[in-house]
Protein backbone atom coordinates (compact mmCIF):
# COMPACT_ATOMS: atom_id res chain seq x y z
CA UNK A 1 0.00 0.00 0.00
CA UNK A 2 1.22 3.49 -0.87
CA UNK A 3 2.85 5.36 2.03
CA UNK A 4 0.60 8.38 1.45
CA UNK A 5 -2.49 6.22 1.85
CA UNK A 6 -1.05 4.70 5.03
CA UNK A 7 -0.49 8.21 6.40
CA UNK A 8 -4.07 9.22 5.63
CA UNK A 9 -5.40 6.01 7.20
CA UNK A 10 -3.36 6.74 10.30
CA UNK A 11 -4.75 10.30 10.38
CA UNK A 12 -8.28 8.91 10.25
CA UNK A 13 -7.50 6.46 13.02
CA UNK A 14 -6.07 9.26 15.16
CA UNK A 15 -9.16 11.42 14.62
CA UNK A 16 -11.47 8.55 15.55
CA UNK A 17 -9.44 7.97 18.71
CA UNK A 18 -9.60 11.68 19.51
CA UNK A 19 -13.39 11.75 19.15
CA UNK A 20 -13.66 8.75 21.46
CA UNK A 21 -11.35 10.42 23.99
CA UNK A 22 -13.26 13.71 23.86
CA UNK A 23 -16.55 11.93 24.55
CA UNK A 24 -15.24 9.56 27.21
CA UNK A 25 -16.75 6.22 28.07
CA UNK A 26 -20.10 7.64 29.11
CA UNK A 27 -21.36 9.08 25.86
CA UNK A 28 -24.23 11.43 26.50
CA UNK A 29 -25.90 13.51 23.81
CA UNK A 30 -27.03 16.11 26.36
CA UNK A 31 -23.45 16.60 27.58
CA UNK A 32 -22.35 16.89 23.95
CA UNK A 33 -25.03 19.50 23.22
CA UNK A 34 -24.20 21.53 26.32
CA UNK A 35 -20.52 21.86 25.44
CA UNK A 36 -19.79 24.03 22.41
CA UNK A 37 -16.05 23.41 22.62
CA UNK A 38 -16.64 19.64 22.56
CA UNK A 39 -18.94 19.93 19.54
CA UNK A 40 -16.39 22.06 17.67
CA UNK A 41 -13.58 19.62 18.51
CA UNK A 42 -15.61 16.68 17.20
CA UNK A 43 -16.55 18.62 14.06
CA UNK A 44 -12.86 19.38 13.44
CA UNK A 45 -12.00 15.69 13.71
CA UNK A 46 -14.72 14.91 11.16
CA UNK A 47 -13.17 17.51 8.86
CA UNK A 48 -9.83 15.71 9.13
CA UNK A 49 -11.43 12.30 8.57
CA UNK A 50 -13.28 13.57 5.49
CA UNK A 51 -10.26 15.33 4.01
CA UNK A 52 -8.05 12.27 4.51
CA UNK A 53 -10.75 10.10 2.94
CA UNK A 54 -10.99 12.46 -0.03
CA UNK A 55 -7.25 12.18 -0.59
CA UNK A 56 -7.36 8.40 -0.29
CA UNK A 57 -10.20 8.29 -2.82
CA UNK A 58 -8.10 10.24 -5.32
CA UNK A 59 -5.11 7.93 -4.87
CA UNK A 60 -6.96 4.60 -4.77
CA UNK A 61 -10.71 4.63 -5.42
CA UNK A 62 -10.82 0.84 -5.06
CA UNK A 63 -9.76 0.83 -1.39
CA UNK A 64 -12.44 -1.00 0.58
CA UNK A 65 -13.92 1.52 2.97
CA UNK A 66 -17.70 1.58 3.22
CA UNK A 67 -19.38 4.94 3.16
CA UNK A 68 -16.46 6.82 1.56
CA UNK A 69 -18.73 9.19 -0.31
CA UNK A 70 -20.86 9.90 2.78
CA UNK A 71 -17.73 10.61 4.84
CA UNK A 72 -16.48 13.09 2.25
CA UNK A 73 -19.95 14.67 2.01
CA UNK A 74 -20.08 15.11 5.78
CA UNK A 75 -16.74 16.89 5.70
CA UNK A 76 -18.05 19.26 3.04
CA UNK A 77 -21.20 19.99 5.05
CA UNK A 78 -19.21 20.66 8.22
CA UNK A 79 -16.79 23.00 6.45
CA UNK A 80 -19.06 24.78 3.98
CA UNK A 81 -22.35 24.57 5.84
CA UNK A 82 -21.04 25.38 9.29
CA UNK A 83 -24.20 27.38 10.00
CA UNK A 84 -26.43 24.42 9.15
CA UNK A 85 -24.72 21.62 11.07
CA UNK A 86 -27.24 19.17 12.49
CA UNK A 87 -25.89 17.97 15.84
CA UNK A 88 -28.21 14.97 15.80
CA UNK A 89 -26.71 13.80 12.50
CA UNK A 90 -23.20 14.23 13.89
CA UNK A 91 -24.19 12.28 17.01
CA UNK A 92 -25.83 9.55 14.93
CA UNK A 93 -22.66 9.24 12.90
CA UNK A 94 -20.62 8.91 16.07
CA UNK A 95 -22.87 6.18 17.45
CA UNK A 96 -23.66 4.20 14.30
CA UNK A 97 -20.90 4.73 11.75
CA UNK A 98 -17.70 5.59 13.61
CA UNK A 99 -17.31 2.10 15.13
CA UNK A 100 -17.54 0.52 11.66
CA UNK A 101 -15.05 2.98 10.21
CA UNK A 102 -12.69 2.33 13.12
CA UNK A 103 -12.78 -1.41 12.38
CA UNK A 104 -12.21 -0.94 8.66
CA UNK A 105 -9.30 1.46 9.16
CA UNK A 106 -7.75 -0.85 11.78
CA UNK A 107 -7.95 -3.78 9.37
CA UNK A 108 -6.35 -1.78 6.56
CA UNK A 109 -3.51 -0.66 8.81
CA UNK A 110 -2.68 -4.25 9.88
Amino acid sequence: MDNSILKFLFDIQESINSIENYLGEKRDFNVYMANKMLRRAVEREFEIIGEAMSRIEKLDPSLGISGKKQIISMRNRVIHGYDKIDDEIIWGTIVRHLPILKLEIGNLLK
